[in-house]
C-alpha cells in the first residue's frame, strides 16, 4: 500500500498500490465504496428513525453514521484494511445485538439481512477463522435470545420501539444492495484470479517446454562432445599406438646408441602427447559424473615401486636425486583401494614435481599415521625443490587448464589439467589435498586416505631410498610361437606393428580386416585367442564377439578374446565384458602388458 498518503485524500487509487493482491485491491475498493455506501444508507435512516421518535435506534444509527465518517478517512489516510474491517464487525456486531436486545426486542427481517451480510462480510475481508468468530458472536446471541422469546423468559422493563414498513424497506434494501456488491467484488477477483492463473499455468508450460528443449540441447551436446572426445581420442591414438609401438621394436632390435638416443626422444614426445591426450579424456570422465571407484586388494609399496619406477628415470635424465619412502608398516599389509585412482593421483603430482624442478631433490613418501589393525590412515606427500608457487596462486593451481602464470605455461607446457583431476579424484572420495610451496624453494602436495586392511600378509619389498629400479616395460626373448593368433584389425600401420610385435614372441598371426571376416577365419580355422579391435568397418568387434560366442562348437564359442581399442567411450569397458570378451588392453599399449594378458589366458594354470 503507498505510504505517502496526504490527510485530505479521497481517492481510492492513491491507497491501492500495484504491489497489493488481486483479492487485497478487491477488499480495499470493497470498504472504500461499503462505507460510502453505508453513509447515505445511515443518513437516510437517521432521518427516517428520528421522525419516528425511536430513541435508542435514532442514538445507535448515529453512532453507526460517525462511525462510517472516521472509517472512512482512517481508510482513504492510513488504509490498513484489515484493523478497519476488524472494527466495522465489532461495532455492527454491537449494533445488531442492540436492536435485538434492547430497540426492537425481536428477530425480523433487518436482524437476518445484517447478520447475513455480517457472516459474507467478515468470510470474505478476514478468511475462514475470523468469519466463524464473528459468525459465531452474531449468530449465537440471537439463536439464544429467540429460545428466551419462545420460552417467555425474556422480561425487560422497555417497552420495544417499532419501526414503520418504510423502515424496514430501506433496510431490507441496504443489505441486499451490500450482499451484492460484495458478491460482485470478489466474484471480479475470483475470476481475474483464474485468468491469471491459467495465463500463468500456460506460461510455466511454455516455460517446461523450452527448458525441456533445452535439457535435450544440452544433453545432446554433452552426448556430442564425449563422441568428439572419444573420436578425436580414437584418432590421435591410433598413429600414436603405431608412433609408440615402432619405437618398442626398434628399441628392442638393438639399435646404435646415436639411433637409442634418437628412438628414446621419440617415445618420449609421442608419451608425453598421449599424457596430454588422457588429461583431457580423464577430466571429461570425472566431470561427468560416471567415474567408478574400485575396491581391490593390493600392496602399497609394490604400487609406490610401480608408480615412481618409470618416473624415477625422467627425474635421473634431468639430474635430480629422486627419494622414494614407503613406511614399513604399511610395505607389510594388503590394502583395499583403488590403485588405478591412487596411481593416477600419485602420478600427477611427480609429473609436476620432475617438470616444475629444474635441479635439486624430489621426494615421495607414504607414511601410516594411524594403524588400526583393520584399518590404516597413510599420508601421502610429494615434495620438491622447484620454481614454487606465489601464495595468492595456490587456490587457482587447481582449476582446469590453468597453470600459475603464461610464462610458466610456455616455458614448462602442459594443459595445465594434472592438478585439477588430482583435486576431483580426491574430492569425490571426501578427501581434501594440502598445498605448502615458497617461490624459488620448492612445494609439496600432501593428503590422508583410510584403506581397508586385508588379512593376506604381503611380501615386504625394498622401497626407502632412491634406489628404485623401473621394471622392464618389453618382454623380448619370450616364446608363444606354439599359438595360433587371429589379429582383426583394419588399419594397416596397426596390422604392421602387431605383425613385427608379435613376431618377437615367434607368433605368426592371421589377420582379419573387418568383424565379419573374424568370424569366417574363427569358423573354418583353430586359434588360440583373438586380438579384436573394436571400431572397423562391415562389423565392429563388439558384434563380432557376440556372433563369435553363438557359435555351435564350445571350443571356438570359448575362444579368448582381448580387445584392443583406442576408443575412449567411458562405458567402454563395460560394452567390452557384456559382448563376451575376456580383457581389455587400450592403445597405445605397452607390448609387457599384452604379453601377460595373451599368457594368462592362453596357458595352462600349473
Amino acid at each position: 500500500m503507498s505510504t505517502q498518503i496526504s490527510f485530505f485524500n479521497f481517492s481510492l487509487s492513491n491507497i491501492i498500490s500495484k504491489d497489493d493482491s488481486i483479492i487485497d485491491k478487491a477488499r480495499i475498493r470493497l470498504l472504500y465504496y461499503g462505507l460510502i455506501l453505508s453513509f447515505f444508507t445511515l443518513g437516510a435512516l437517521l432521518a427516517n428513525i428520528y421522525f419516528q421518535h425511536l430513541f435508542i435506534l435514532t442514538i445507535t444509527n448515529s453512532l453507526l453514521l460517525i462511525s462510517s465518517v472516521v472509517l472512512f478517512k482512517a481508510l482513504t489516510y492510513r488504509p490498513n484494511w484489515r484493523t478497519i474491517t476488524n472494527v466495522i464487525l465489532i461495532i455492527g456486531t454491537f449494533a445488531n445485538l442492540i436492536d435485538v436486545y434492547l430497540a426492537l426486542q425481536n428477530v425480523d427481517a433487518i436482524t437476518i439481512e445484517v447478520i447475513i451480510a455480517i457472516v459474507l462480510f467478515s468470510f470474505y475481508m478476514l478468511g475462514q477463522k475470523m468469519g466463524m468468530i464473528y459468525s459465531a458472536l452474531n449468530l449465537v446471541p440471537v439463536v439464544i435470545f429467540m429460545v428466551l422469546q419462545f420460552s417467555n423468559s425474556y422480561l425487560l422493563d422497555m417497552k420495544p420501539e417499532k419501526v414503520d414498513q418504510s423502515t424496514v424497506i430501506l433496510c431490507i434494501l441496504a443489505s441486499f444492495i451490500l450482499i451484492i456488491f460484495i458478491h460482485s467484488q470478489f466474484y471480479t477477483a475470483f475470476s481475474t484470479s483464474i485468468r491469471q492463473l491459467k495465463q500463468t499455468s500456460d506460461e510455466q508450460s511454455a516455460l517446461n517446454q523450452k527448458y525441456e528443449l533445452a535439457i535435450e540441447k544440452a544433453e545432446k551436446s554433452y552426448e556430442a562432445k564425449s563422441e568428439f572426445l572419444s573420436t578425436m581420442s580414437h584418432e590421435i591414438r591410433t598413429p600414436l599406438n603405431a608412433v609408440i609401438g615402432m619405437s618398442n621394436l626398434l628399441i628392442m632390435g638393438g639399435p646404435r646408441p646415436d639411433q637409442k638416443e634418437n628412438l628414446e626422444v621419440l617415445k618420449f614426445s609421442a608419451n608425453n602427447l598421449l599424457s596430454i591426450v588422457n588429461d583431457v579424456l580423464d577430466f571429461n570422465k570425472i566431470e561427468s559424473g560416471k567415474l567408478i571407484f574400485e575396491n581391490t586388494r593390493f600392496n602399497l609399496a609394490d604400487l609406490m615401486m610401480s608408480i615412481c619406477g618409470g618416473q624415477m628415470l625422467t627425474a635421473q635424465e634431468k639430474g635430480l636425486k629422486f627419494n622414494l619412502d614407503v613406511d614399513p608398516t604399511c610395505s607389510k599389509k594388503v590394502l583395499f583401494g583403488d590403485p588405478t585412482r591412487i596411481t593416477q593421483v600419485i602420478f600427477n603430482l611427480v609429473s609436476n614435481a620432475i617438470k616444475f624442478t629444474p635441479q635439486g631433490d624430489i621426494w615421495v613418501k607414504a607414511t601410516c599415521l594411524e594403524d588400526r589393525h583393520n584399518t590404516v590412515t597413510v599420508n601421502f606427500s610429494v615434495r620438491d625443490t622447484g620454481i614454487g608457487i606465489a601464495k595468492e596462486n595456490l587456490d587457482t593451481i587447481f582449476e582446469p587448464f590453468t597453470q600459475e602464470s603464461v610464462s610458466t605455461t610456455r616455458q614448462y607446457g602442459g594443459t595445465g589439467l594434472g592438478l585439477a583431476i588430482v583435486k576431483r579424484l580426491l574430492e569425490l572420495q571426501g578427501l581434501k589435498i594440502q598445498v605448502y610451496s615458497k617461490l624459488d624453494a620448492g612445494s609439496e602436495f600432501s593428503f590422508n586416505m583410510e584403506f581397508p586392511v586385508s588379512t593376506e600378509k604381503a611380501t615386504v619389498s625394498s622401497t626407502t631410498g632412491s634406489a628404485v629400479q623401473p621394471a622392464e616395460i618389453v618382454q623380448s626373448n619370450d616364446n608363444l610361437g606354439t599359438l595360433q593368433v587371429l589379429v582383426a584389425e583394419d588399419n594397416p600401420v596397426n596390422v604392421m606393428l602387431m605383425k613385427k610385435l608379435l613376431s618377437k614372441w615367434n607368433i605368426v598371426p592371421s589377420i582379419a580386416e573387418n568383424g565379419e571376416r573374424a568370424i569366417e577365419l574363427v569358423l573354418y580355422g583353430n586359434f588360440d585367442i583373438i586380438l579384436m579391435d573394436l571400431q572397423m568397418p562391415v562389423m565392429n568387434g563388439f558384434d563380432a564377439t557376440i556372433e563369435i560366442r553363438k557359435m555351435r562348437d564350445p571350443k571356438k564359442a570359448n575362444i579368448p578374446i582381448i580387445a584392443l581399442t583406442a576408443s575412449a567411450l567411458f562405458d567402454i569397458k563395460e560394452r567390452v565384458y557384456e559382448s563376451g570378451m575376456n580383457d581389455y588392453v587400450s592403445k597405445p599399449f605397452k607390448p609387457g602388458e599384452l604379453f601377460e594378458k595373451i599368457q594368462a589366458l592362453t596357458m595352462p594354470v600349473s
